[in-house]
Formats: structure tokens, C-alpha cells, sequence
């Protein structure tokens, strides 16, 4: 009888064990987490107990062991299952690099990786046997390895940490400044236990201190969705607050995204400080909403809130999201459908019908039309057509005032609230001193630390990582329980370049060793000359037929790589490419546009892309950028052109790591519109809005006086 142990975050949650050896016959004992003792053993059945920690399905692995089995223990390189699913093997020796030590044991022992699939399975072989799989998650990662292999595995790492029971204390209604109640679940650190000793009498000696630091985490999601992944820090010692944020779930108020946050989440930091558990010191955790939530209380300037976990983070309005770049984001349709009850939704996300429901206007209707209700947060969002104080008031970046709260960035290249981790970056680099920020920056969607595959294009063996959890936990136990373990000496960056597929560090972010390096627009290239003469090229755009910028509208990921091959063939997207590279060009930052634009329209909009074209020319998209012209000098002013003016366009792109190799080409591509990512610009005065759309005749200038160009950061390393 094999007995298999599941772990998440370090700590063993279940027992499973194989009676014949062959997957077919199982029993499990499972953690509870409240009384810190293991359940008795039961037949192994469901999967709901360790999907809803590691979103995969433990079971059909035993299901389908034995094929693993034989796969990999003929050393195969590529196998698919009964199951469809798809594994490669990784590359050992020097495929990988010597501190690379969150791989563990992957140069001394096989592994293979699953392939195609959001959060896959990572298989460990040694000697021909098969003894663990690790999974890893934007900030977790679980393991299920043969009993006694640990030590060959991520859990090293996190050997001799005791582990605590997790106690409900209630559900508490916190009071705003404003009479508003936001309700707050409290989960508090009980007995401590060895975590490897299933004897609950083994009772570590002492008592457990009477006041803890906390963890918050506010969410518009449901505070009980997804609860059991913050039970880790409770058991870690941790006093942990679950919130819905105001308007959402239980708590009272007016569900505004974004408009109440900086005040809100510091009210709950003072709330949480004057409890009787609390020692005074508070950190915050998750990602994306949950990741704006943290800025916006660090924007508070509030004494109590001491480190923060900010993963994909959004950001402010008029640079993230809704309005990117005064432009209207059409693909986070499916999160505002999904928010516009008091409860999420997540069912009004996957449509079939995207297409056509993004056509109806007034934008103001489309809800009404498509769900049968009204969304009245959109109807307020399109009451503010140019920054006020109503966009002002949610602009955490604006509001910051240069307080500085010790940050752990965790983001990605296609992370479609990117630019909100931008923002991060900026504020770090005007106000932060070393030490009090860690980044770390992969080839991610916005789901996180998840695949291999994004849309077919493989990110390489080593772009998934095992220790997310173990940074983040470091970062709270050094800024909140004062625990010298060195979190503060590692490196201040760590980011993966695609192409050469390597995970590097660095000392600052923007990197000190790039260099940035002009490329013009020549004709249909980009050259590194200046054309002397002033020359220029059009194109029409209508917005009835815009260029599509391809995505998945029901999967919510709005920044993904992808195959525009096809899509740059159209009459109103203008291509520049390099030459062929005759030497590898690594480039990692963001890129910056300066464009010369003329137009027969008041205004129209501005999409720039850059993709990495191969030796087949197929061209993969990286990063992008979009602009409405009329915000082109200020979001709060829009100016609108005229006929015979030529104006200076600049566009920041996303973030970017990536080496274009010998053989392959840059390009840069221009276009006016961007079907399912924005709402197309009507060309007139009334935007992306109007019910009267107009083609205008656009005119990019290149060379002389209006040479319009890309500032690219080149990375420039021995």
C-alpha cells in the first residue's frame, strides 16, 4: 500500500492512501483545520476538499497513474493520456540554472510538465518511479508526493514551522466614517501542532501569544468564496480579516468599483488595531480587485498597515482600467455583467454572443438589452466622460503622497491589469528605498504563476515557479513579526525573459542596465537612422469595422499573446519590422511611442502593438498601447484636432521582457481600432459613445521634422 501526502503552502492537508497500488482503490484523511487533528480515513470519492485549494483534480491523477507510470518511465519525451492530456519532458543539466532553486531536484531527477492547460500538473520521476507532483498557483503551490520524498520536493523549504488551529471569531459589521457596516469574517490562530504528527495530543509547549499580527483581505467577490486558501495564514499564526468591501455581499452601502477603498480600508485597519487580538500591525494579501484594494489603503497613509501582497494589481482609471488610455475598455464587459447584482455572478461572464452584445448603443442600454437589467455603476462611469474628481477619488497612485508600505509586486507581461502594476513600479521607484520592495515579474496572464501555454504559444519549462508562497510568506513574517530571515537582502527584481526563457534578477526596476535606443518609422521599417526626409502613410479606419484585437471575451483575459499574422494583413493596420537580426536583442521594460498624427476627424483613437516575427514570419504579439487622441496632452482637457494639424502622439506600452533572436524581426504595428478590447471611437467629438460614426482618413508622419519613433529599453549585459 502506497501512502501519498498533499500539502499546500507546506502544510499537509491530506493522506491518501493507494490500497492496490494501482489508482483504483482509495481512502484519504483529510486536515481539520479547526481542530488541527485529521479526519478519520474514508474512501477517496470527491476532489471538491483539494480543488477548492489547488484547482486540480486529485483524483483523476490516481485515476490515471498507472499511464503516467508508463510514460514516464520509459523516458518518453512527449506522451499524451487516455484523458487528452499532454506532457513534455524538462530538459535537466544545463537546461536549467544552478539557483534556480525553486525546480528542486530537476536536474537530478526526471520531470515532466503538462502542457496546454491552465494550472498543470508538474510529474517527478526517480528512477523510473513516479513520486510527486507539484502545482503551483499565483501564490501557493501544492505538492502530492509519496510518503518520505518530501525532502526531494519545494517542502524542504518549509520544514520545522509549527502549524496552528484556525478559529472562527465571528462575523463582525465594521463601521466607515460614514455610517456604512462592512462585514468582516475573523479568523484567529488556536493550538499549535506539528504539522507532521497526526497525534493530536502533540502539543507544542507554551502559550499561544494573546495578540497576533493580522492579515486582511478585501473582496467584491464573497468573502466566504475561495476562504479556505487564507486559512494557511492562521496557520501560520496569523489573525486573518475577510471583508466584502462596501455595497458587496453582506456589507451595506452603495457598490461603487474603486470609489471607496482609500477611506474604507482604513477605516478597517483601525478597526482591526483596536481589537483586543490584534498587536497593531496588519498586512494585506490578493490579487487583482483585491490588489487594488491594498494601494488604496496604503494611499491612506494609515500607520497600521505595515507590508502588502499586491498581485496583478489594477490600477487607476484613465491608465488600467475602465478608461485606458481615455479609451473605453469593451473587454472587461463580462467582470462588469458579472458584478451588477449585490452578489457576483460569475455566469453572465461566458457568453456566445460577445460580439453582437459589444455593438449595442447607447453603451448606456447594453445591459438592459443583453442581461435584462441595468448596470448603474456603468451608467455613473459614463456620466464622467473626462477625469474629474470622480475618477480622482479612485486614483490610489495620485493620492499616495509618498508613503511607503514594504511591497511584494507579483505580476506578469499579460496581466491584463498590467498597467496598474506600472503604476506600482512608478511609485516604488519615486519613493521607495531598497529593502522595502521585492518584484517579480513572469510570463503571466493575469490569472498568475498558472501556465505554460497561453493561447499555443509556450512560455517556456521554467516560467512556472514553486516558491510564490514561500516569498510571501518571508515578506510577512520580516515586516510583521520581525523575523530576520533575509527577504529584505534578495534581489529587488526577479523577472523571466521570453525567448531565452530564463528567470533573471535585477537591482531596480526600470533596470539600470538598459539602454534606450530610438527606432524610426521608415517606409514599411524600423530603422535606427533618422530619415532625413519627411514622409508619411495613411490608412482608414471605420469604426464599424474595426481591426480585432484577439481575445476571448467569456475568459476575461484582455492582454494575452496571440498570432496577429493574419489581422496585420489589413488595409488599416500599418506594419514596421526591423531587418532580420543578425545578433540576439534583448528588450525589457516598456516601450514608448512618439507618433506624428493628422486626421480628418475631431478624433479617433491610436493602438500600438509590438510582436516578435520569427523565421515564418508568424507574428506573436507582446505588448501593446492605445490612446484616445484627444487626451493626448491631458485626461482632464480633451482637445480635439483640426483638419490640417499635426500632432505628437506619445503611447506607453505594456511591460515587456523578451530576447527577439538572431533570425527574427521587431514590429511595430499601428491601427485605430481594436475590436473586443476597446469600444471603437466613433471619430467624432462624442468618442466611443455615439450613435453617429464617422471613417476618418489617419495619416502617421515619419522622417524630418514629425519623425515618429519608438523608444525601446535594450538590455545591454556581458
Amino acid at each position: 500500500m502506497k501512502q501519498w501526502n498533499f500539502y499546500f503552502s507546506g502544510i499537509l492537508y491530506g493522506i491518501i492512501r493507494d490500497q492496490n497500488e494501482d489508482g483504483k482503490e482509495l481512502n484519504h484523511q483529510t486536515l481539520d483545520v479547526f481542530t488541527n487533528t485529521f479526519n478519520r480515513e474514508e474512501p477517496f470519492h470527491n476532489d471538491d476538499f483539494y480543488e477548492v485549494l489547488c484547482r486540480r483534480k486529485i483524483r483523476r491523477f490516481f485515476e490515471l497513474l498507472p499511464e503516467y507510470e508508463a510514460h514516464t518511465g520509459a523516458g518518453e519525451e512527449r506522451f499524451t493520456t487516455s484523458k487528452g492530456q499532454i506532457f513534455t519532458r524538462r530538459l535537466c543539466g544545463d537546461g536549467l540554472q544552478a539557483n534556480e532553486a525553486y525546480m528542486h531536484d530537476s536536474c537530478i531527477h526526471d520531470s515532466y510538465i503538462q502542457r496546454d492547460v491552465k494550472f498543470p500538473l508538474d510529474l517527478y520521476v526517480s528512477g523510473g518511479q513516479l513520486y510527486a507532483v507539484q502545482m503551483s498557483g499565483r501564490d501557493y503551490t501544492g505538492v502530492l508526493v509519496l510518503d518520505g520524498m518530501e525532502e526531494h520536493t519545494i517542502l524542504k523549504e518549509w520544514s520545522g514551522r509549527p502549524v496552528c488551529a484556525v478559529r472562527f471569531a465571528g462575523t463582525h459589521m465594521v463601521p466607515t466614517a460614514d455610517g456604512e457596516l462592512l462585514a468582516s469574517d475573523v479568523y484567529l490562530p488556536g493550538t499549535i501542532v506539528s504539522e507532521h504528527v497526526l497525534d493530536p495530543a502533540a502539543v507544542c509547549s507554551g502559550p499561544f501569544p494573546t495578540q497576533v499580527p493580522a492579515v486582511l483581505v478585501r473582496t467584491p467577490y464573497g468573502k466566504h468564496d475561495g476562504a479556505e486558501q487564507y486559512y494557511r495564514f492562521v496557520q501560520r499564526g496569523y489573525a486573518v480579516v475577510v471583508q466584502d468591501v462596501r455595497g458587496r455581499e453582506d456589507s451595506t452601502g452603495q457598490w461603487m468599483p474603486n470609489y471607496y477603498e482609500v477611506e474604507d480600508g482604513s477605516d478597517t485597519l483601525d478597526w482591526i488595531a483596536a481589537q483586543p487580538w490584534s498587536d497593531g500591525n496588519v498586512g494585506m494579501t490578493g490579487g487583482s480587485y483585491l490588489g487594488y484594494v491594498q494601494w488604496a489603503a496604503a494611499a491612506s497613509g494609515n500607520p497600521h498597515l505595515k507590508a502588502i501582497l499586491s498581485s496583478v494589481c489594477a490600477g487607476s482609471p484613465f491608465i488600467d482600467l475602465p478608461r485606458r488610455g481615455g479609451c473605453f475598455t469593451s473587454g472587461s464587459m463580462a467582470w462588469n455583467f458579472a458584478m451588477t447584482e449585490q452578489r457576483f455572478r460569475e455566469d453572465r461572464m461566458i457568453r456566445s454572443d460577445w460580439e453582437e452584445v459589444l455593438k449595442l448603443r447607447p453603451i448606456r442600454d447594453m445591459a438592459k438589452k443583453a442581461l435584462g437589467i441595468d448596470v448603474p455603476f456603468l451608467n455613473e462611469w459614463l456620466k464622467h466622460p473626462d477625469y474629474d474628481d470622480f475618477w480622482r477619488k479612485a486614483n490610489w497612485r495620485e493620492r499616495s503622497c509618498g508613503h511607503v508600505v514594504p511591497a511584494l509586486v507579483m505580476s506578469g507581461w499579460f496581466d491584463d491589469n498590467g498597467m496598474g502594476t506600472t503604476e506600482a513600479l512608478e511609485l516604488i521607484d519615486e519613493f521607495y528605498p531598497t529593502g522595502s520592495y521585492k518584484v517579480v515579474l513572469g510570463p503571466w496572464k493575469h490569472s498568475g504563476n498558472a501556465n505554460y501555454d497561453i493561447h499555443g504559444i509556450f512560455m517556456g519549462e521554467r516560467a512556472l515557479r514553486y516558491d510564490m508562497d514561500l516569498l510571501c510568506f518571508a515578506w510577512l513574517d520580516h515586516f510583521l513579526k520581525g523575523e530576520d530571515n533575509g527577504i529584505e537582502t534578495t534581489a529587488p527584481v526577479e523577472y523571466y525573459t521570453l525567448g531565452d526563457n530564463c528567470w533573471k534578477t535585477g537591482d531596480h526596476w526600470p533596470l539600470p542596465e538598459t539602454v534606450p535606443t530610438v527606432w524610426y518609422l521608415d517606409r514599411e521599417s524600423l530603422t535606427l537612422c533618422k530619415p532625413q526626409r519627411q514622409e508619411s502613410d495613411s490608412y482608414d479606419y471605420d469604426p464599424d469595422s474595426p481591426a480585432a484585437h484577439i481575445i476571448d471575451v467569456s475568459e476575461n483575459e484582455l492582454e494575452v499573446p496571440e498570432d496577429y499574422t493574419e489581422e496585420e494583413k489589413r488595409d488599416d493596420i500599418l506594419c514596421y519590422t526591423t531587418p532580420v537580426l543578425e545578433h540576439d536583442l534583448t528588450v525589457t521594460g516598456d516601450i514608448t511611442a512618439v507618433l506624428y498624427l493628422s486626421s480628418d476627424c475631431p478624433d479617433t483613437d491610436l493602438f500600438v502593438r509590438i510582436t516578435d516575427v520569427d523565421e515564418n514570419g508568424i507574428s506573436i504579439k507582446l505588448a501593446d498601447g492605445v490612446m484616445d487622441v484627444k487626451y493626448r496632452n491631458s485626461f482632464e482637457k480633451p482637445e480635439f484636432m483640426e483638419p490640417d494639424g499635426i500632432y505628437e502622439v506619445r503611447i506607453r506600452t505594456t511591460k515587456l521582457s523578451n530576447t527577439f533572436k538572431a533570425g527574427h524581426r521587431m514590429r511595430f504595428t499601428v491601427t485605430s481600432g481594436a475590436k473586443n478590447f476597446m469600444f471603437p471611437n466613433s471619430n467624432t467629438e462624442n468618442g466611443f459613445d455615439s450613435e453617429v460614426n464617422r471613417i476618418a482618413h489617419n495619416t502617421i508622419c515619419r522622417g524630418g521634422m514629425q519623425a515618429s519613433h519608438i523608444l525601446v529599453p535594450v538590455e545591454k549585459r556581458a
